[in-house]
Formats: structure tokens, sequence, C-alpha cells
């Protein structure tokens, strides 16, 4: 998700630029944007979205931002999934904010290893980007969970489905790994050699245990619950406080009572929703 973007003062269009790209321009995607992903940009992300739409503006040939907002308007699909992947970004890494994976091992699984009579574990990455999360959160299950008789999926969706492609593959380069222990690597992923020197590829017991998607929030979801735990982090401060309203009463509907929401560390549910509690730093569970 988009987190970064300079001020620019709405007036005539700036004659530095490589494409003219005026007021009306920055209105429609803005509302198409609204539309299609809930996501609210304001004044301060008119740079950012010119910067990422002037790629596709060069790809296709076009001259001018009112070409290219009159292919999004007369309907080119296509087109809008590039629209939409190019205009979300997708900043993780593994184990990002620890803290989260940390109270997974150490309280929630343990919990969930006492009371679950069913045997059976559910979590949702929601807003997976590259796949570092999902794949965090499955090295903490099988590293947590007995060798056998327990039943753990995670289903990981995004709305750029260029970045659920990357994650489905489970391959990166060396450096995105550095922070990862070493007993870890050697357990987890499996170095590349010759043609694939300088890259790792996540190893098939963790990749067993996701199911990769792509998935607009906006829209219908492809699963009912109930849920253990949900991650929804660094997503929803793009919306605003309605739409996040209407976000987190659908996650409680997915959470039994008791059931866990992780949210960013900028993100909050105060005088959002009174269906969670806060437990611990960005930690909630569900009240009713």
């Amino acid at each position: 998700m988009a987190n970064t973007g300079l001020a620019h003062k709405a007036d005539a269009p700036r004659s530095d630029r490589e494409f003219v790209f005026t007021d009306k321009d920055f209105e429609f995607i803005r509302q198409l944007v609204a539309e299609k992903t809930g996501i609210v940009l304001n004044d301060a992300k008119r740079n950012l979205v010119y910067s990422r739409l002037s790629r596709r503006l060069r790809q296709l040939g076009l001259e001018q931002f009112a070409d290219y907002c009159g292919l999004l308007k007369a309907g080119d699909e296509g087109e809008l999934v590039h629209f939409i992947n190019a205009i979300t970004t997708n900043l993780t890494s593994f184990f990002r904010e620890n803290h989260h994976f940390e109270y997974l091992r150490d309280t929630l699984l343990p919990s969930l290893l006492q009371n679950k009579a069913d045997r059976r574990i559910r979590g949702w990455s929601a807003g997976c980007s590259t796949g570092e999360e999902p794949y965090s959160l499955a090295m903490v299950l099988r590293e947590g969970l007995p060798e056998s008789g327990w039943d753990a999926r995670i289903l990981a969706t995004d709305l750029d489905s260029d970045v659920v492609a990357k994650a489905q593959r489970g391959v990166y380069a060396e450096e995105r790994v550095n922070g990862i222990s070493k007993d870890r690597l050697r357990r987890w992923f499996l170095r590349g050699k010759g043609g694939n020197a300088g890259l790792v590829q996540v190893r098939q017991p963790l990749r067993d245990l996701l199911s990769f998607q792509q998935l607009n929030l906006m829209h219908d979801w492809p699963l009912r619950g109930p849920l253990d735990f949900i991650f929804c982090r660094n997503v929803v401060i793009y919306f605003d406080k309605p739409t996040q309203k209407v976000l987190f009463d659908r996650y409680a509907e997915l959470l039994p009572v008791g059931g866990h929401l992780f949210v960013g560390h900028s993100e909050s549910l105060f005088k959002v929703t009174d269906r969670f509690e806060l437990i611990g730093k960005t930690v909630y569970r569900k009240v009713y």
C-alpha cells in the first residue's frame, strides 16, 4: 500500500513534466481508485499517482493523462488490473513487526493447541503483498504445531495480482532473507545454484499451508469462517473511517468471540468499532 507522496498545488498543469496531468485527470483517477479499491487518495498523493501511472503511459505510447483516463473510462478490464497494480504499493519483509509473530508463537498458538477440540486452525493474511507475511506465519505454525494430527491453513490475499503471483512462486533474492536466523534459513529455504544463484525458494512444507488469491476487500469474500486470526496490517490506513468500520465489522463476522485481529503499527480501531478490545500492541480480540 502506498505510504508516501508529496503535496502539489491544484493549479495549472506543471510544464516540467513529461505528461500533461490536469486537476480533472487527478479527480477522475481519485474517484476510480475509491470506487474500485476503497482507498482514499488525498491531494498529497498527486505526485505519487503521476509517478506510478507515468510508467503505464510510456508502455502504452500515450501522450497525456487524458488519453489514459479515456482508456479506463472505456472499460478496458485488462488495463484496470494494471491500473490498480500500479497505484498500490507493497512494502513488506519477513517477520515485519515481529511482536505479532512472537504473540502468535508464545500466546495465541499455545491457547489454540489447548482449546481447539477439532484440531483445526485457520488464518487469513489480508494484504499479503509479495508473501513475506504469510510465509512468516507459516513458519511459526510449522515450528509450533505437532508433527501430525492438526489441520492448519492460511489464506493469503492481496488486491495486486502481480504480487500475489510473486508470493505464490515463493522465490526471493537472498538479501530479502538476511534478517532470518540461520536455523530457519536451513529449515525453510532452498538456496539457488547455477543460474539461480543469489535466490532462495520457500520449501514445500510452508507452501502447503498457504492458499494465495487475488482479492479486493471491497468485493465479496471467498471465505466463510470461522477463522482463528486475521492479519490485516498497514491496509486500513488508506481507507476512510466509514469504510474501516464496514471492513472491521466484516472481519468480526469471520471470527469467533475471542478471535484475534492484528493491525499495523500506525492503525487503531479506536472510535471505529467496539467489536474488538485491545489486548496488546496493535493486537485485538473480538468481544462480540
